[in-house]
């Protein structure tokens, strides 16, 4: 049932126009091959890349461009025909070569290649099924009833979405309507393939599917009230090598074991406790929270870290802040030190310069968080803000589990996750820097780094941004650096400034995140401008709220 309501669930719909795109095509078994492509594709990935990954040690991102590669090639076929009868000839000559069989006019082999291509980029709004079975193929742990229960859920899911791709089809190239126009219409399906490509490529595939499901949260309820039905928990419970037991404090919730946590190595050094180990913390509900001190998401969250803490630290939490640097001044203890000063935590952090905790939990987001039971099992994962009632409930259910009593009331502070769309975090050195239309402006003499740009006197940079706060992770060169903040071509006025800029001036004096620009609750689109007075001030990234 899950799987035959995929159709509904809106992290499918920016593939569907895709899904017609490359059906409208071809010959009556196209819509047939785009749809086994998909659920193929999908359905290996999904139950064998962990071990494929471990076994050949490659970048999971390339097979994601490679799909990319091929829905862009595939749109440029139906815009530009001359392009699709080079193609058809090539395909001829192959198919004369073996003896006809793959061009039989059917379609199925092409449309096959696109569902494959579909298959590596889309995913599925997961409920408590995927989410189960995504975690079990992460712990390499798939065996025949994995694979079972995965052929069925795709199952489900084809017959809709081959419905589709076979109605839509039939709807394009037979409908008295709209036949006359079957040209221009191909020609816009292939724009909207390239499109989505573009989308795939930038990461803004995400992005939309996150939104299309905040904007119908009904379908999150309806798969979740169907998928937690006792009867199919049992089996999730079973599948997983779980007992009966239910968890009281979150009904709602699912918390699954995920098996034994990853414990901490290769740190470094330890801040405000001896070293730490998992065994040693047996019998004790753990948060393990990866941020960097100059990650404006991270330190948006660490209110709510730090009041966990305290709240919660006589009933059995323990807090582990996991110091993983974005950039090569944050490997500093001192700099941490100083940064652990400043927002009052008091709980252990650990410095994990060369990311091997980080590998440890494979891990791939600033801020992310991890809760460990009371008998070493990984239970929770949230990687970003937000969702901080959800993650305090969580810890709640964890403590209770130990016999503890637990305080029910949530904490109440102000969620400072945004809500807008904003100007997206900018890389300014040459390694991650943005491929297309930068936002920013290099004026004058720079030496562009891999991390950073590095000033010389008399030089500037400009900013198109839209927020409501602007950052900046700077390095002085020295003490004594200052840069001048300037606003759509105006010296910043006081009621705009940041809380690092005094006077028009911001005063460097450690590498850290400086705020720039708040504009009070009233974000915009604008135009910062900073001049540089001195050689060898750093800087590295603007980040945005």
């Amino acid at each position: 049932m899950s799987g035959l309501l995929t159709i509904l669930a809106p992290c499918i719909w920016p593939i569907l126009p895709i899904v017609l795109s490359s059906s409208s095509t071809g010959g009556r078994g196209r819509p047939l091959g785009v749809t086994l492509g998909i659920l193929l594709s999908f359905s290996i990935l999904t139950l064998s890349l962990s071990y494929l990954v471990k076994i050949f040690h490659f970048d999971p991102d390339i097979l994601r461009l490679l799909a990319v590669v091929i829905i862009g090639f595939f749109g440029s076929i139906l815009i530009i025909p001359k392009l699709a009868s080079l193609l058809e000839g090539y395909a001829s000559r192959i198919g004369n070569y073996f003896g006809g069989r793959f061009t039989s006019g059917s379609g199925f082999w092409s449309g096959m290649v696109a569902g494959i291509s579909l298959g590596v980029v889309w995913a599925p709004c997961a409920g408590p099924i995927l989410a189960t079975i995504a975690a079990l193929s992460a712990t390499r742990a798939v065996n025949s009833q994995v694979v079972l229960i995965t052929i069925t859920y795709m199952i489900g899911t084809g017959i809709p979405l081959f419905l589709f791709a076979a109605f839509g089809s039939h709807l394009l190239t037979k409908s008295r309507v709209l036949s006359p126009f079957t040209g221009f219409i191909q020609q816009a399906l292939g724009l909207v393939m390239i499109i989505t490509a573009v989308l795939i490529w930038t990461g803004y595939d995400k992005l939309l599917q996150a939104r299309l499901l905040n904007l119908f949260p009904a379908y999150t309820d309806l798969i979740y009230r169907i998928e937690q039905t006792n009867q199919v928990q049992e089996q999730l419970n079973r599948l997983q090598g779980k007992g009966e037991g239910k968890i009281s404090t979150l009904p709602k919730s699912f918390l699954p074991d995920m098996g034994m946590a990853p414990d901490f190595v290769g740190i470094g050094n330890w801040l405000n406790s001896t070293p730490l180990t998992l065994g040693a913390l047996e019998g004790k509900v753990i948060l393990v929270d990866f941020w960097t001190y100059s990650c404006i998401n991270c330190i948006r969250t660490l209110p709510f870290v730090t009041g966990w803490y305290e709240k919660y630290k006589d009933q059995g939490l323990v807090v582990v802040g996991i110091h993983t640097p974005e950039f090569e001044f944050e490997k500093k203890t001192e700099n941490v030190a100083n940064a652990i000063k400043m927002f009052g935590i008091n709980y252990p952090v650990a410095q994990d310069n060369n990311y091997s905790t980080w590998n440890n939990y494979n891990n791939s987001y600033w801020p992310a968080k991890y809760l460990i039971d009371k008998d070493g099992h990984l239970r929770y994962q949230h990687s970003g803000e937000g969702l901080y009632a959800e993650t305090e409930k969580a810890i709640q259910t964890l403590l209770a589990e130990t016999g503890r009593p637990v305080p029910q009331e949530i904490l109440s502070m102000p969620d400072q996750t945004p809500r807008i769309r904003l100007t997206p975090e900018t890389y300014l050195g040459k390694s991650r820097m943005k491929k297309l239309s930068p936002d920013f402006k290099y004026l004058g003499d720079w030496k562009i780094e891999n991390e950073f740009g590095e000033s010389s006197p008399g030089s500037s940079l400009e900013l198109d941004f839209y927020a409501n706060k602007v950052f900046l992770v700077i390095t002085p060169d020295s003490p004594t650096d200052i840069l001048t903040v300037s606003l759509d071509g105006m010296p910043i006025r006081d009621d705009l400034a940041g809380k690092d800029v005094v006077g028009g001036k911001v005063f460097l004096t450690i590498p850290r995140l400086y705020e720039l620009i708040d504009l009070r609750g009233n974000p915009g689109e604008h135009i910062l401008r900073l001049d540089f007075g001195s050689k060898g001030t750093k800087v590295f990234a603007f980040t945005f709220g």
